[in-house]
């Protein structure tokens, strides 16, 4: 059986994949959740793929990395330094060789397209953030309140955000770059776009917003097995 290596976004922590590794692991594979150094404003690129190899190591085979939003711009680093089957990009940021993670919001046009989706949605946009309204409009009561009690992480992206992303293109393994067709924070139609553009790849949608793992669990653990 496959090894699923769970890569969480900005978030960092492994409590975003509480309600799919359970159905991966009834299905007989092992899951690796990973934790980031999201608190540490001294961890770049090094350190962040430290985090996962060090979680996955003694590497199991036919490694499959799951990577969520900005662990876009990890798991290929990841990928560079052990050996892996499968990189699945989840609702994710896809960097260019020499773009820092601060400057791809503003080379992608993210701010604009999310302004655009919520005109045509017919939703309004929060003057302020909200992190709730943003990720998790389409999840259930009781993962909202699970999130409200974890609160938010500690997040100091000072070096990871700086640092170029160190590669000289995407690693030379089978990629599938899977996106929630309601997502409020990186819209279908601007995923779409983005990462035709710079990894060649179309987008396959699947039913919920941003935090597909919390959202619809089985529906992401169905298509991530049937990629194997």
């Amino acid at each position: 059986m496959s090894a699923y290596v769970l890569i969480p976004g900005a978030d960092g922590r492994r409590w975003y994949w509480s309600r799919l590794t359970p159905l991966l692991r009834g299905a007989g594979h092992d899951v690796v959740e990973v934790d980031l150094p999201v608190s540490d404003p001294a961890a770049g690129y090094a350190e962040y793929a430290d985090a996962v190899v060090s979680a996955i190591w003694p590497s199991p085979r036919d490694l499959i990395l799951v990577a969520q939003s900005l662990a876009g711009f990890i798991a290929p680093v990841v990928a560079q330094r052990v050996e892996v089957t499968r990189l699945v990009l989840l609702n994710a940021m896809a960097p260019k060789p020499g773009e820092t993670a601060s400057d791809w919001w503003g080379n992608t046009g993210q701010a604009q397209a999310r302004a655009e989706h919520y005109a045509r949605q017919g939703l309004t946009l929060p003057q302020d953030f909200d992190p709730f309204e943003a990720f998790f409009h389409d999840c259930p009561p009781e993962v909202i309140e699970q999130a409200r009690a974890v609160g938010e992480p500690s997040q100091r992206f000072d070096t990871l955000f700086a640092q170029p992303w160190p590669l000289p293109g995407w690693p030379e393994v089978p990629t599938h770059f899977l996106q929630g067709r309601n997502d409020r924070f990186f819209p279908l139609e601007f995923q779409r776009r983005v990462v035709a553009d710079r990894l060649g790849l179309p987008v396959e949608e699947l039913p919920g917003g941003h935090m597909l793992a919390l959202s619809h669990p089985l529906e992401l653990a169905e298509r991530i097995q049937a990629l194997r």
